[in-house]
């Protein structure tokens, strides 16, 4: 079949392509971005405090993790395609309870964190399942150019929105909730043998921490993944912060989020320009710069909009990352184990959504903001030197890659 979106929809569309998956993931992009930048604004409204957010955000994301991880377990009484659903369906939940308003904002964190990973793991099974893992690379440039549009101009409206009327981006990710609930359905994957495969019983996927930790590639993949998350929720939550704090107002850090979104635009080309070229020298490239950058913020706290240009080239870094970061872990997980390993790779997220505001709640007892800067950039660097035990030829195509010498003993793919 054609790879379009939806080639026979809404009829039958046959074996799911990319850009089927770029479509939903596009959509469900358009819900999360409309509210990336109000949702930190609204938690600070709502309690007034840096540190109390931190806690907050710790709390919703230790459940979140453990909600993630559960996910496949969960597929014993519900199909892969009604886990997506309620999935979904948390998104939902959580934009009444951000209209709402007050104390509840809170449960909305919570609520889109667990929506979130829920999809999430329920995506990327498909992907893993329906896409050869050559077409990986293709497939995640796909993705993000798709989800471009709403992370571009996603986080500057939304954050417009909450000034104009405050439920007003809330309502929006309720409309767009709405129509990935449509657009899931429509593609008919229930039908297809990836759900027909996900009726039996699905083995605990704490059963597969062993598996995983066993693995020094998927290890590793994980903490690319992890550490790069932790660069982006810092740049996404304590950015804002930093500008509504330092007197710039609440619309910086939604008009730097948007600025650093348009570069998904530029994502297959990212892809095509390091064709041929390992993976380990990208993914050590976008460590290294946005490590960088994060570091030069911290000092220059005195100088509000130096911080922000700092940050905003960070971003531009992560975007990078978020093209080949990934690939490690995607390259590495044997197909008997591709559930299991998607839930347990989802869990980075959780994991940044817990490590990053415990880290930041600890700091800010002892230190300014900026002080948070600095622990990413420390995150970001270890990553760096983390990645220089990727084998060097991963992601080559094979023919260039030399019949000699085995890899070191201590390589990590």
């Amino acid at each position: 079949m054609p790879d379009r979106p939806f080639a026979h929809w809404p009829f039958h569309p046959g074996a799911p392509g990319a850009r089927d998956f770029a479509v939903l993931s596009g959509i469900e992009a358009v819900i999360r971005a409309i509210q990336v930048s109000a949702m930190p604004v609204a938690m600070y409204a709502a309690f007034g405090d840096a540190g109390t957010v931190s806690t907050l955000y710790f709390a919703a994301g230790v459940v979140s993790l453990l909600a993630g991880l559960l996910v496949p377990w969960g597929t014993r009484a519900l199909p892969r395609r009604w886990m997506f659903t309620a999935g979904v369906t948390m998104f939902l939940l959580a934009a009444a309870a951000a209209v709402a308003g007050g104390r509840l904002t809170a449960v909305a964190v919570l609520l889109n964190m667990v929506g979130t990973v829920t999809v999430f793991v329920c995506l990327n099974a498909y992907v893993l399942d329906s896409i050869p893992r050559t077409e990986l690379p293709r497939s995640e440039s796909l993705r993000l150019s798709y989800t471009a549009l709403a992370w571009t101009a996603g986080p500057v409206t939304g954050v417009v929105l909450y000034e104009a009327w405050p439920p007003a981006p809330f309502l929006v990710a309720t409309v767009a909730a709405l129509l990935l609930l449509a657009a899931f359905w429509s593609l008919r994957l229930g039908n297809g043998r990836l759900i027909v495969r996900a009726r039996g019983p699905a083995p605990n996927p704490l059963a597969y921490l062993g598996r995983f930790l066993a693995q020094p590639r998927l290890v590793a993949g994980w903490w690319f993944a992890t550490l790069r998350s932790c660069g982006w929720w810092v740049f996404v939550v304590y950015l804002p912060i930093f500008a509504i704090e330092a007197g710039l107002g609440p619309r910086v850090g939604g008009v730097c989020l948007s600025l650093s979104s348009a570069l998904l635009f530029a994502a297959p080309l990212m892809q095509r320009a390091m064709r041929g070229r390992p993976v380990r020298v990208a993914v050590r490239l976008g460590f290294l710069s946005s490590g960088v950058l994060f570091a030069a913020a911290a000092p220059a706290a005195g100088l509000p909009w130096a911080v922000v240009a700092l940050l905003l080239a960070a971003a531009a870094a992560l975007v990078f990352l978020d093209v080949f970061g990934g690939l490690p872990f995607l390259m590495a997980v044997k197909p008997s184990e591709r559930t299991e390993m998607a839930a347990i790779y989802s869990s980075f997220r959780d994991a940044s959504n817990v490590l990053t505001p415990g880290v930041a709640g600890a700091l800010l007892l002892v230190a300014p903001l900026p002080a948070v800067f600095a622990a990413a950039a420390a995150g970001l660097l270890s990553a760096w030197v983390l990645a220089g035990r990727l084998h060097p030829r991963l992601g080559a195509p094979r023919r260039d890659r030399p019949r000699a010498a085995a890899p070191p003993a201590d390589a990590v793919a």
